[in-house]
C-alpha cells in the first residue's frame, strides 16, 4: 500500500494581515485607522506574488524597482503579520508595507466577490494573476488596464500646508481607490462587453459599481463604523437621537467624506460626498448634467448609500435602548457592519441577473430585488423597500419588463430540454448554445445576427438561514452588422440623419439564462435584437449616443480609457506622447 506523506502542520484557508483602513490622512486619537483583515491563505513568493495577484513594484518615472515584500505562506506553519505593530511612519514610507497594502484589500474584494456569488472568478484581462504596481508612476491617477494585465497606483506631492510642506500622498494606501479598482478587474471579468460604448447607465455602472463595492467594503468593517460613528470614543453606550438617518448621514456618510483628504480627491472624485449631498426627488436621470458617467455613476452610488442608511435605523429599531434613551454602541456598530455587509452581497450577486449587453440602471435595480427574494424570502429588515424608494428618489424605476414588485419574470414558457444533456449544461458552453439554438422561438431571439455563448458559470448562494440556493448562469451575445441605411429601410430603426448611409453600424442583443439545480430556467434578463418596438428604440438611442461621444468615428482602447476617464476627473490633462 502506498503511503502518502501528510504535512507537519494544518493549513489554514484564511490568514490575518494588516491594512490602512481609510487614508493616512484620516487618524483617531493621532493614530492612522488600521484594520487587521482575513485574506485567503496561500503559497506566496516574493513581492508578493500569489495564486491570483502579482505585485511588481516597479516605478516607471524614476525607473526603479523597490524592494519587494515577503510574507510567510503558511507552508510551514507560519502566519505571522510583519507590519502587524509597526508605527505609522513605517506604514508611510516602507514600500514593503504598501506592496501588502493592495496584495491584501485587493484579494479581500476578491474573495468577497467569490463568496457572493458562490465561485471562482477571473479576471477581465488573460491570465490567472493580475499584476498591481503600487509606484506606477508620480502623477494623480490610479487606473485598470486590461491590456496591460495590471492595476496602476500613482503617486503626487500634496497641497503646501501652511508652514510650506508638502509631503508624497501614494494612492497605494487609499483603501477605496484599491478596492475601486479591483472592481473594475472583477466586473471586466464577469461582464466583459460593459466596457464597450453603449449607452449613459452601461458607463456609469462600471464606475458606480466599483464606488458602491469600495465604500461597503469599508463600512463592513466594525473598527471604521465604530471611528465614523463618534470618532471612537469608547464611550460604552450611545444616544438613540444620534441613530436617525439624518443624523447617521451627517454624523457618519458626511464626516467619512470630509476625512478622506482632499488631496485624494483627485484620484477617487467626490462621488461619496456629492452623492449623500444629492437632494432626492428630481429628475436626475434626464438632467443633461447627469449624462456624463462620473456624474451618473453618483446617482447608484447614492441610491446604495442612502439605502444602507434606512436599512441601518431598520435594524437600530429592534435594539431596546439600555438607560437614558442609549443603546448598546458595539450592537450599533455591529448592526451597521452587517447591513453593509450584506448589501454589498446583494450588489455583487446582482450582476449575475443583469443582461450582458445594453445594461440599464433600471435593469441592475431589478436584478437587486430578483436576486434577494431568491436568496432571502422574507425581506424582515426591509432591504427591498428601501431599494425601491431610495433608486425611486433619484429618478431610476424597475425595469418596464419587471414584475409588478419590480423583480424578473419568471420564466414560464415551454422549453423544449428533450435535445440537451443536464449534466453538460452546467457548465458546457456548446451544451449551452444547443438549448438556444433550439429554444430561439421561445425566446425570442429571431433568425438574424450571429449567436454566442459566452460563459456558463455555476453559483451556489448561502442564505442568511442556512438555505443553500444552486444555479446555472449563462450569457449570449447577439450581433449583427448592417448599414445604415439597411438599419432605416429595412428595420425601421431611427438612426441619426448626419450618419453615412453606407457606414456599417454593429448592433448588439444578448441575455442571461438562469437555470436552476434541475437544469429548468428560471430566468431570461436580455436586450433583444431587434424583437419589437422598444429594442428599435433602445437600439436607436444607442446610436445617436455613441455619434454624439464621437464613438463611431474612431476606435477606443476600452480598457485603457479607465486612465484617461481617471485623470478627466481629476482634473489633470494627460502627457503629450
Amino acid at each position: 500500500m502506498r503511503n502518502v506523506k501528510g504535512t507537519r502542520h494544518s493549513l489554514r484557508s484564511t490568514r490575518k494581515l494588516s491594512i490602512i483602513a481609510q487614508d493616512p490622512s484620516v487618524k483617531i486619537g493621532g493614530r492612522i485607522v488600521i484594520a487587521s483583515i482575513d485574506v485567503p491563505a496561500e503559497e506566496l513568493l516574493s513581492g508578493p506574488r500569489g495564486y491570483r495577484v502579482a505585485v511588481v513594484d516597479y516605478d516607471v518615472t524614476a525607473n526603479a524597482l523597490y524592494q519587494a515584500a515577503d510574507l510567510p505562506s503558511g507552508l510551514d506553519g507560519e502566519y505571522h503579520d510583519p507590519f502587524q505593530d509597526a508605527p505609522d511612519e513605517t506604514l508611510l514610507t516602507d514600500p514593503r508595507f504598501h506592496a501588502q497594502n493592495v496584495y491584501a484589500i485587493a484579494m479581500r474584494i476578491l474573495a468577497r466577490f467569490e463568496f457572493a456569488l458562490g465561485r471562482r472568478v477571473q479576471w477581465g484581462c488573460e491570465g490567472h494573476q493580475l499584476n498591481i504596481l503600487p509606484h506606477a508612476f508620480a502623477e494623480p491617477n490610479a487606473f485598470y488596464s486590461r491590456d496591460d494585465r495590471s492595476l496602476f497606483f500613482g503617486y503626487f506631492e500634496s497641497f503646501p500646508d501652511q508652514q510650506g510642506h508638502t509631503r508624497t500622498v501614494f494612492s497605494c494606501l487609499s483603501h477605496d481607490v484599491i478596492a475601486h479598482e479591483t472592481t473594475h478587474a472583477i466586473l471586466d471579468g464577469l461582464r466583459s462587453r460593459y466596457l464597450e460604448p453603449s449607452s449613459p447607465d452601461q458607463g456609469a455602472f462600471h464606475e458606480g459599481l466599483a464606488d458602491v463595492v469600495a465604500l461597503l467594503s469599508v463600512f463592513a468593517l466594525p473598527d471604521v463604523v465604530g471611528a465614523a460613528l463618534d470618532g471612537a470614543t469608547g464611550a460604552a453606550l450611545i444616544d438613540q437621537s444620534l441613530l436617525e438617518k439624518d443624523k447617521l448621514a451627517s454624523s457618519v456618510l458626511f464626516r467619512l467624506a470630509d476625512e478622506m483628504g482632499e488631496e485624494m480627491s483627485g484620484v477617487r472624485g467626490g462621488a461619496l460626498r456629492h452623492s449623500i449631498m444629492l437632494p432626492p426627488g428630481k429628475d436626475y436621470m434626464n438632467d443633461p448634467e447627469f449624462q456624463e458617467v462620473h456624474n451618473r455613476g453618483e446617482l447608484l452610488v447614492a441610491g446604495m448609500l442612502r439605502s444602507f442608511l434606512d436599512i441601518w435605523v431598520s435594524r437600530l429599531s429592534r435594539i431596546g435602548t439600555i438607560v437614558d434613551g442609549k443603546k448598546d454602541r458595539s450592537l450599533v456598530i455591529d448592526e451597521g457592519a452587517r447591513a453593509a455587509d450584506h448589501l454589498l452581497t446583494m450588489a455583487i450577486r446582482a450582476i449575475d441577473y443583469c443582461p450582458p449587453v445594453d445594461l440599464s440602471f433600471s435593469d441592475y435595480l431589478s436584478a437587486l430585488l430578483t436576486v434577494d427574494r431568491e436568496v432571502v424570502p422574507d425581506d424582515r429588515y426591509g432591504y427591498r423597500d428601501a431599494l425601491l424608494s431610495n433608486f425611486r428618489d433619484f429618478g431610476i424605476e424597475p425595469s418596464a419588463r419587471a414584475d409588478s414588485d419590480g423583480s424578473w419574470l419568471r420564466c414560464d414558457d415551454e422549453m423544449i430540454y428533450s435535445r440537451t444533456h443536464f449534466d453538460s449544461m452546467l457548465r458546457d458552453n456548446e451544451e449551452v448554445f444547443r438549448f438556444v439554438w433550439e429554444n430561439r422561438k421561445a425566446l425570442k431571439i429571431g433568425d438574424i445576427g450571429y449567436i454566442e455563448v459566452q460563459s456558463v458559470r455555476p453559483s451556489v448562494r448561502i442564505a442568511p438561514d442556512g438555505f443553500v440556493l444552486r444555479e446555472t448562469i449563462a450569457e449570449y451575445v447577439q450581433v449583427l452588422t448592417v448599414t445604415a441605411g439597411e438599419l432605416r429601410q429595412d428595420f425601421n430603426v431611427d438612426v441619426p440623419e448626419d450618419i453615412e448611409f453606407w457606414r456599417p453600424l454593429r448592433l448588439l442583443g444578448g441575455g442571461t439564462l438562469v437555470f436552476d439545480e434541475y437544469g429548468q430556467l428560471k430566468y431570461q434578463i436580455a436586450n433583444h435584437l431587434l424583437k419589437d418596438r422598444g429594442d428599435k428604440k433602445r437600439q436607436g438611442d444607442r446610436l445617436a449616443y455613441l455619434w454624439r461621444q464621437g464613438f463611431l468615428d474612431k476606435k477606443k482602447d476600452r480598457a485603457g480609457n479607465f486612465s484617461a476617464l481617471h485623470l478627466a476627473r481629476s482634473g489633470v490633462q494627460e502627457r503629450a506622447g
